[in-house]
């Protein structure tokens, strides 16, 4: 192993350190770790900031800011109070809720969706008298699994499609995820609404 590589280790070990104790905010523990790497000279001062020239970069910018949006219109929320009104089993509503929130995240950011259902679902399990413990698990869950169904749905889709466009020439398209992603969704949801949350642990 070259002596770069030992400091590149070392610098990343510091890293993901820092990230662990969370005393500081991730974006500046990274920002930091990026201008300690062109210091030590392991990233040439010149292509320290191409990454955020990269389409996939650009692409989940806009995606955070289309969230944004719909977050402060009130669209999403009210679409979510108006699926609350009925009372239902802890099944249904993890099967109802886990959809709505699995759609959205093929669309917008993950976290965003989730935080938009959690006050509802919340409010829904005080009102029937249920733990909200056993429909927020699953909720997470289904948050991420929606992110599969859609190019934009996570980074990780953006990222290969442009390294398949480096590669190949071609990127996925905006529902080239959308046969396995679903299915493994579908599985995936149907597996913490009648199954998964049967298995969360109660007081």
């Amino acid at each position: 192993m070259t002596q770069d590589q030992m400091m590149l280790f070392a610098l990343l070990g510091a890293i993901m350190a820092l990230m662990l104790w969370g005393r500081w905010r991730y974006d500046l523990v990274a920002f930091a770790g990026l201008m300690a790497a062109v210091l030590l000279g392991l990233v040439p001062a010149a292509d320290a900031w191409s990454g955020f020239g990269n389409p996939t970069t650009v692409i989940v910018a806009l995606v955070l800011i289309a969230t944004a949006g719909l977050t402060r219109s009130g669209a999403v929320a009210r679409l979510a109070r108006l699926l609350s009104g009925r009372e239902r089993g802890t099944t249904g509503h993890i099967l109802l809720f886990g959809g709505v929130g699995a759609l959205l995240s093929g669309f917008m950011n993950n976290i965003a969706a989730l935080a938009m259902l959690m006050p509802v679902d919340l409010q829904t399990s005080r009102k029937v008298g249920r733990l909200a413990r056993l429909t927020l698990m699953p909720l997470a869950f289904a948050t991420i699994l929606g992110g599969m169904l859609t190019l934009i749905g996570t980074p990780p889709n953006l990222i290969v499609s442009g390294f398949r466009a480096d590669v190949l020439g071609q990127p996925y398209r905006m529902f080239d995820f959308l046969p396995v992603g679903g299915a493994v969704a579908l599985a995936g949801l149907a597996f913490v609404g009648l199954i998964g949350w049967r298995l969360i642990p109660r007081p």
